[in-house]
Protein backbone atom coordinates (compact mmCIF):
# COMPACT_ATOMS: atom_id res chain seq x y z
CA UNK A 1 0.00 0.00 0.00
CA UNK A 2 1.16 3.53 -0.81
CA UNK A 3 0.73 4.78 2.75
CA UNK A 4 3.28 2.24 3.90
CA UNK A 5 5.75 2.82 1.08
CA UNK A 6 7.45 5.87 2.58
CA UNK A 7 8.37 9.16 0.96
CA UNK A 8 10.90 7.59 -1.41
CA UNK A 9 8.41 5.36 -3.20
CA UNK A 10 8.49 7.33 -6.47
CA UNK A 11 12.23 7.86 -6.29
CA UNK A 12 12.77 4.12 -5.83
CA UNK A 13 10.64 3.33 -8.87
CA UNK A 14 12.81 5.66 -10.94
CA UNK A 15 16.03 4.27 -9.47
CA UNK A 16 14.84 0.73 -10.28
CA UNK A 17 14.51 1.78 -13.94
CA UNK A 18 18.12 2.94 -13.96
CA UNK A 19 17.52 6.66 -13.40
CA UNK A 20 20.06 7.77 -10.78
CA UNK A 21 19.57 11.53 -11.01
CA UNK A 22 15.94 12.02 -9.94
CA UNK A 23 14.82 15.60 -9.33
CA UNK A 24 11.90 16.70 -7.22
CA UNK A 25 10.33 19.93 -8.48
CA UNK A 26 7.91 22.32 -6.78
CA UNK A 27 7.01 26.01 -6.78
CA UNK A 28 5.97 28.75 -4.38
CA UNK A 29 4.06 31.91 -5.12
CA UNK A 30 1.43 31.17 -7.75
CA UNK A 31 -1.35 32.83 -5.79
CA UNK A 32 0.09 36.10 -4.39
CA UNK A 33 -0.66 39.53 -5.83
CA UNK A 34 3.00 40.56 -5.71
CA UNK A 35 6.47 39.17 -6.25
CA UNK A 36 7.80 36.43 -8.51
CA UNK A 37 6.88 32.79 -8.66
CA UNK A 38 9.82 30.65 -7.49
CA UNK A 39 10.52 27.04 -8.43
CA UNK A 40 13.12 24.67 -7.03
CA UNK A 41 14.58 21.37 -8.19
CA UNK A 42 16.30 19.04 -5.72
CA UNK A 43 18.36 15.92 -6.48
CA UNK A 44 19.40 13.68 -3.60
CA UNK A 45 22.31 11.26 -3.88
CA UNK A 46 20.59 7.88 -3.63
CA UNK A 47 22.75 6.29 -0.92
CA UNK A 48 22.62 9.46 1.17
CA UNK A 49 18.86 9.93 1.18
CA UNK A 50 18.09 6.25 1.73
CA UNK A 51 20.19 6.50 4.89
CA UNK A 52 18.84 9.88 6.00
CA UNK A 53 15.15 9.39 5.12
CA UNK A 54 14.23 8.45 8.68
CA UNK A 55 16.97 10.49 10.37
CA UNK A 56 17.74 14.09 9.40
CA UNK A 57 14.77 14.32 7.03
CA UNK A 58 12.27 12.23 8.96
CA UNK A 59 9.87 15.15 9.43
CA UNK A 60 10.36 16.73 6.01
CA UNK A 61 7.08 17.21 4.17
CA UNK A 62 5.08 19.82 2.28
CA UNK A 63 6.46 23.22 3.30
CA UNK A 64 2.94 24.51 4.02
CA UNK A 65 2.60 21.90 6.77
CA UNK A 66 5.83 22.98 8.47
CA UNK A 67 6.39 25.91 10.80
CA UNK A 68 8.66 28.73 9.68
CA UNK A 69 11.33 27.48 12.07
CA UNK A 70 11.11 23.94 10.67
CA UNK A 71 11.33 25.22 7.10
CA UNK A 72 14.42 27.26 7.92
CA UNK A 73 16.06 24.25 9.59
CA UNK A 74 15.43 21.98 6.62
CA UNK A 75 16.51 24.72 4.21
CA UNK A 76 19.89 24.97 5.95
CA UNK A 77 20.29 21.18 6.04
CA UNK A 78 19.59 20.97 2.33
CA UNK A 79 21.76 23.82 1.07
CA UNK A 80 24.73 22.83 3.26
CA UNK A 81 24.75 19.15 2.32
CA UNK A 82 27.21 18.13 -0.42
CA UNK A 83 24.91 15.18 -1.18
CA UNK A 84 22.04 17.47 -2.18
CA UNK A 85 21.95 19.33 -5.49
CA UNK A 86 19.67 22.35 -5.83
CA UNK A 87 18.47 24.48 -8.71
CA UNK A 88 16.21 27.53 -8.39
CA UNK A 89 14.25 29.30 -11.14
CA UNK A 90 12.21 32.50 -11.11
CA UNK A 91 9.28 33.84 -13.08
CA UNK A 92 9.31 37.58 -12.50
CA UNK A 93 6.35 39.95 -12.43
CA UNK A 94 6.73 41.27 -16.02
CA UNK A 95 6.76 37.67 -17.29
CA UNK A 96 3.73 36.75 -15.18
CA UNK A 97 1.81 39.75 -16.50
CA UNK A 98 2.88 39.16 -20.11
CA UNK A 99 2.20 35.42 -20.28
CA UNK A 100 0.06 34.28 -17.34
CA UNK A 101 0.89 32.75 -13.99
CA UNK A 102 0.70 29.14 -15.22
CA UNK A 103 3.10 29.70 -18.12
CA UNK A 104 5.47 31.68 -15.87
CA UNK A 105 5.35 28.86 -13.32
CA UNK A 106 6.23 26.28 -15.96
CA UNK A 107 9.13 28.40 -17.15
CA UNK A 108 10.42 28.81 -13.61
CA UNK A 109 10.40 25.01 -13.22
CA UNK A 110 12.30 24.61 -16.48
CA UNK A 111 14.86 27.15 -15.23
CA UNK A 112 15.22 25.39 -11.89
CA UNK A 113 16.09 22.13 -13.65
CA UNK A 114 18.50 23.98 -15.92
CA UNK A 115 20.34 25.32 -12.85
CA UNK A 116 21.34 21.82 -11.73
CA UNK A 117 24.97 20.94 -12.43
CA UNK A 118 23.85 18.24 -14.88
CA UNK A 119 20.45 17.42 -16.39
CA UNK A 120 18.39 14.97 -14.32
CA UNK A 121 17.35 11.68 -15.85
CA UNK A 122 13.86 11.93 -14.39
CA UNK A 123 11.74 14.56 -12.65
CA UNK A 124 8.97 14.23 -10.08
CA UNK A 125 6.64 17.23 -10.38
CA UNK A 126 4.20 18.43 -7.75
CA UNK A 127 0.71 18.79 -9.20
CA UNK A 128 0.01 18.46 -12.88
CA UNK A 129 2.20 17.76 -15.89
CA UNK A 130 4.59 20.49 -17.02
CA UNK A 131 5.48 20.83 -20.72
CA UNK A 132 8.95 21.57 -22.02
CA UNK A 133 11.02 19.83 -19.36
CA UNK A 134 14.48 18.54 -20.34
CA UNK A 135 13.78 15.00 -19.13
CA UNK A 136 10.93 12.51 -18.67
CA UNK A 137 8.73 13.35 -15.71
CA UNK A 138 5.91 12.16 -13.50
CA UNK A 139 3.29 14.59 -12.19
CA UNK A 140 2.08 13.69 -8.70
CA UNK A 141 -0.99 15.27 -7.15
CA UNK A 142 -0.06 16.39 -3.62
CA UNK A 143 3.45 15.26 -4.44
CA UNK A 144 4.95 17.57 -1.82
CA UNK A 145 3.66 15.25 0.91
CA UNK A 146 4.23 12.01 -1.04
CA UNK A 147 7.79 12.43 -2.31
CA UNK A 148 10.80 13.46 -0.24
CA UNK A 149 12.47 15.08 -3.25
CA UNK A 150 9.40 17.21 -3.99
CA UNK A 151 9.02 18.08 -0.30
CA UNK A 152 12.63 19.29 -0.29
CA UNK A 153 11.97 21.38 -3.39
CA UNK A 154 8.89 22.88 -1.76
CA UNK A 155 10.98 24.01 1.22
CA UNK A 156 13.68 25.54 -0.98
CA UNK A 157 11.13 27.39 -3.10
CA UNK A 158 9.09 28.61 -0.13
CA UNK A 159 12.00 29.84 1.98
CA UNK A 160 13.70 31.47 -1.00
CA UNK A 161 10.53 33.35 -1.90
CA UNK A 162 9.72 34.29 1.70
CA UNK A 163 13.20 35.80 2.12
CA UNK A 164 12.78 37.72 -1.11
CA UNK A 165 9.45 39.16 0.06
CA UNK A 166 10.98 40.05 3.43
CA UNK A 167 13.64 42.03 1.56
CA UNK A 168 10.91 43.78 -0.42
CA UNK A 169 9.17 44.65 2.84
CA UNK A 170 12.24 46.56 3.98
CA UNK A 171 11.91 48.79 0.92
CA UNK A 172 8.12 49.12 1.12
CA UNK A 173 6.97 48.41 4.70
CA UNK A 174 3.62 50.08 4.08
CA UNK A 175 2.35 46.98 2.25
CA UNK A 176 3.14 44.47 5.02
CA UNK A 177 4.90 41.98 2.74
CA UNK A 178 6.76 40.45 5.69
CA UNK A 179 3.43 39.30 7.13
CA UNK A 180 1.47 38.10 4.09
CA UNK A 181 4.29 37.53 1.54
CA UNK A 182 2.22 39.18 -1.18
CA UNK A 183 -1.00 37.20 -0.76
CA UNK A 184 -4.29 39.04 -1.05
CA UNK A 185 -5.11 39.55 2.61
CA UNK A 186 -7.52 42.27 3.68
CA UNK A 187 -4.60 44.36 4.95
CA UNK A 188 -2.79 44.00 1.63
CA UNK A 189 -5.88 45.03 -0.35
CA UNK A 190 -6.32 48.07 1.90
CA UNK A 191 -2.67 49.03 1.36
CA UNK A 192 -3.12 48.71 -2.40
CA UNK A 193 -6.11 51.03 -2.25
CA UNK A 194 -4.25 53.54 -0.10
CA UNK A 195 -0.80 53.53 -1.71
CA UNK A 196 -1.31 52.06 -5.16
CA UNK A 197 0.64 49.27 -6.85
CA UNK A 198 4.41 49.14 -7.12
CA UNK A 199 6.39 47.47 -9.89
CA UNK A 200 6.35 44.16 -7.98
CA UNK A 201 2.54 43.96 -8.00
CA UNK A 202 0.99 41.67 -10.60
CA UNK A 203 -1.29 43.96 -12.58
CA UNK A 204 -2.71 40.99 -14.50
CA UNK A 205 -4.31 39.82 -11.24
CA UNK A 206 -7.83 41.13 -10.80
CA UNK A 207 -7.55 42.47 -7.22
CA UNK A 208 -4.60 44.65 -8.24
CA UNK A 209 -6.42 45.89 -11.35
CA UNK A 210 -9.56 46.58 -9.35
CA UNK A 211 -7.72 48.64 -6.73
CA UNK A 212 -5.93 50.61 -9.43
CA UNK A 213 -9.26 51.28 -11.17
CA UNK A 214 -10.83 52.50 -7.94
CA UNK A 215 -7.84 54.74 -7.22
CA UNK A 216 -8.03 56.15 -10.73
CA UNK A 217 -11.67 57.04 -10.29
CA UNK A 218 -11.04 58.65 -6.92
CA UNK A 219 -8.02 60.61 -8.13
CA UNK A 220 -7.50 60.47 -11.89
CA UNK A 221 -4.40 62.68 -11.74
CA UNK A 222 -2.58 60.42 -9.28
CA UNK A 223 0.60 58.79 -10.53
CA UNK A 224 -0.16 55.09 -10.24
CA UNK A 225 3.44 54.14 -10.54
CA UNK A 226 4.85 56.31 -7.78
CA UNK A 227 6.75 53.35 -6.32
CA UNK A 228 9.36 51.41 -8.23
CA UNK A 229 11.78 48.73 -7.15
CA UNK A 230 15.04 49.39 -8.93
CA UNK A 231 17.71 46.67 -8.89
CA UNK A 232 15.29 44.15 -7.40
CA UNK A 233 17.25 40.89 -7.34
CA UNK A 234 16.41 37.49 -5.85
CA UNK A 235 18.66 36.26 -3.04
CA UNK A 236 21.22 33.56 -3.75
CA UNK A 237 20.35 30.09 -2.48
CA UNK A 238 23.94 28.97 -2.14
Amino acid sequence: MEENAGLLQFERLAWARGCRRVAGVDEAGRGPLAGPVVAAAVVFAQAFIEQEEHLSFAALTDSKQLTERQRERFFELLVKSPEVEIGVGFGDVPEIDKLNILAATHRSMQRALAQLTAPPEYALIDGRAVPGLPCPSLAIIKGDCRSLSIAAASVIAKVTRDRLMTNLDREHPEYGFVRHKGYGTAAHIQALLKYGAISQHRRSFRPVRDMETIRGRLNPDHDRDRCHVENFKPPAVR
